[in-house]
């Protein structure tokens, strides 16, 4: 689904959403809303939030679950498409499932998905791989090192097959085993780092993140 402008200016680029999957309840974290951890004074999903938009995403959809009420109270979501996800605790796949579904229909071309607990996950990722978009048949991903991870752009060709693969933790891992060689892979190494915030320990390495400014 390609928007044309007017021939002489050929085509314009793809429409990206920004999709930020912020369900988690940080179990490993006391029960800890991961949507709620500071960063700098506010909640990393407004963080996260600002991270897409930065990058060029101007529509932003998120998907909350833990504590979706006190989130949606004290976070500043101003502007998003906020969801709440009662099926949270079954894994990230209903998160991304309800995620993609909601996009539907809005004239988007493709969704680029950041997962809430990376906060080294900066704007300048955002924009490499968001660039890599030129369809909806487009798979690009960042790459770290060689290896993939977040974020992850899909095109709308490919919703309902990630869709229908997303159970539990695995998300879209499996579809994108299965099309390795269509998955365009952006290196980030240099300017993010893919580190979750799961453990204690994750979430003391993000204070120090915090008082240093960095």
């Amino acid at each position: 689904m390609t928007t044309w402008r007017d021939e002489a200016e050929g085509p314009a680029a793809p429409a990206v959403a920004g999709l930020l999957l912020a369900a988690g309840g940080g179990r490993r974290l006391g029960g800890r809303p991961k949507a709620m951890l500071p960063l700098r004074g506010r909640p990393l999903v407004e963080h996260a939030v600002r991270t897409l938009r930065a990058g060029g995403c101007d529509r932003v959809h998120v998907v909350l679950g833990a504590a979706a009420g006190q989130v949606r109270a004290r976070a500043e979501l101003s502007g998003c498409t906020v969801l709440d996800n009662p099926y949270w605790e079954s894994g990230m796949g209903s998160s991304l499932r309800l995620g993609l579904d909601s996009l539907t229909g809005t004239g988007t071309d493709a969704a680029l998905i950041l997962l809430v607990d990376q906060p080294g996950v900066g704007t300048g990722a955002v924009v490499r791989v968001r660039s890599a978009c030129r369809s909806t048949a487009t798979l690009a991903s960042a790459s770290y090192e060689g290896r993939r991870g977040h974020p992850v752009l899909f095109g709308a060709d490919h919703w309902a097959g990630v869709a229908k693969g997303a159970e539990g933790d695995q998300g879209a891992r499996a579809y994108l085993r299965a099309r390795e060689d269509e998955i365009v892979l952006v290196e980030c190494g240099d300017i993010a780092d893919p580190a979750d915030i799961d453990t204690p320990e994750d979430l003391e390495r993000l204070k120090r993140r915090t008082e240093s400014g960095s």
